[in-house]
């Protein structure tokens, strides 16, 4: 077992927060620490590193309880504000997903495929304080005799509502170009023929999983900041995948881990779960999300001081190659050169594009730092970490 200089432990920096003595910074404000002082004696002054990123994640959704009619109804079909739910759960319970189109969406019948309003913008509008249209349909049974039911409900008339987000975070992702020779519609925006533009979606440096690699402190129980409340990691998300590739501090090249992020809705705010509507793709929503990373030792300053000089991705061609599963690499590119506005591909720059934010992720680092400082926001110890193998 690898020996450190410095070895703190959870309780201990738990106990630093609650009497206001711990020290507090940003994924940005460690990298001059550790480059001035080395990660010993950065992991001798920090206590916590706070992260932040605020992108479209699809794989997000809402399970609620509507609650009982008068008589009872057992829904196996159900509809928000026209965006259909899925109901096979139990007698009002549903989960409505973020990418789930509204029915009757004016632009789909202008333009087949494209949608402004779903899933997403019903947790939005939810979250809001808005009223929402609830239709519900049942077969009818004898404890379950309703058929039917019409009723307005808000955050307020309903009992439960948790956000429940199977893959969330993704731990780098690609940098996205089109090779055709005609415009592409994608999830990752808009991308123009002959590769005239290039769209990527990670915060880079203040990117949650990539200032802690390996999961060392991040797994079952890790307690976060989620759409503006507080929420959990309650597993590795769907399509979790350790890299074979890594730059020399770990980092991954590819698109990585992931993880399953769960909150009560009703401590959350608006401008944190946003609904989207991505061109030629259809609906989603942004999610804000930051997670503290405890600074138990020297090697956790030193994850955590990752650069974007020092974060690399692919380039991937998403007018031919991913669409038809095809892993190639048009190159790599470092999130300096991303967010500088421009990269150099094929002899001559291109402009690059962000799809997440980060004023807003460094918002997010800025509230998480301050909820830690004020006492308002203790770690918790994970009960088991992640798998980065």
């Amino acid at each position: 077992m690898k020996k450190y200089e410095i070895n703190k432990t959870w309780q201990m920096i738990n106990d630093r927060i609650k009497s206001g003595e711990a020290v507090v910074v940003t994924a940005e404000e460690i990298i001059d620490i550790v480059k001035k002082d080395g990660p010993v004696e950065a992991a001798k002054q920090v206590d916590v590193v706070t992260t932040g990123t605020f992108a479209p994640m699809c794989s997000s959704g809402l399970f609620l309880n509507f609650g009982h009619s008068t008589p009872k109804i057992k829904a196996s079909g159900t509809w928000l504000n026209n965006v259909p739910a899925y109901s096979g759960i139990a007698a009002v319970d549903c989960y409505i997903g973020a990418t789930e189109p509204c029915l009757d969406d004016p632009l789909n019948k202008v333009h087949p495929g494209e949608f402004n309003y779903g899933g997403g913008h019903v947790i939005h509008d939810l979250v809001a304080k808005k009223q929402i249209h609830l239709r519900a349909i049942g077969y009818g049974t004898d404890c379950y005799p309703n058929r039917s039911i019409e009723k307005k409900i808000d955050l307020n008339s309903i009992s439960d509502a948790t956000l429940c987000n199977p893959r969330n975070c993704y731990q780098n992702y690609n940098c996205a170009i089109n090779m055709t020779k005609k415009t592409i519609y994608s999830y990752m925006g808009t991308l123009k023929p002959l590769a005239a533009n290039a769209n990527y979606c990670s915060a880079g440096s203040l990117s949650p999983l990539l200032n802690d690699p390996y999961f060392k402190t991040i797994g079952l129980g890790t307690k976060i900041f989620l759409g503006g409340g507080t929420g959990y990691v309650t597993w590795h998300g769907t399509q979790h995948s350790p890299p074979a590739e890594r730059t020399e501090k770990g980092v991954p090249i590819t698109p990585a881990g992931t993880l399953w992020l769960m909150g009560d809705l009703k401590q959350m705010k608006p401008e944190w779960l946003v609904g989207v509507s991505i061109q030629g793709y259809g609906c989603s929503m942004a999610v804000g999300v930051g997670i503290p990373i405890p600074v138990l030792n020297e090697e956790m300053a030193a994850f955590t001081s990752v650069s974007d000089e020092e974060i690399f991705t692919h380039i991937v061609d998403y007018g031919h190659d991913y669409p038809k599963g095809i892993n190639k690499s048009y190159g790599k590119v470092s999130y300096a050169e991303l967010k500088s506005g421009h990269i150099q591909f094929n002899g001559k720059p291109i402009p690059s594009v962000p799809l997440s934010s980060v004023v807003k992720a460094r918002e997010i680092a800025n509230i998480l730092k301050e909820w830690i400082s004020n006492g308002d926001f203790l770690l918790a110890e994970p009960q088991f970490t992640l798998s980065s193998q």
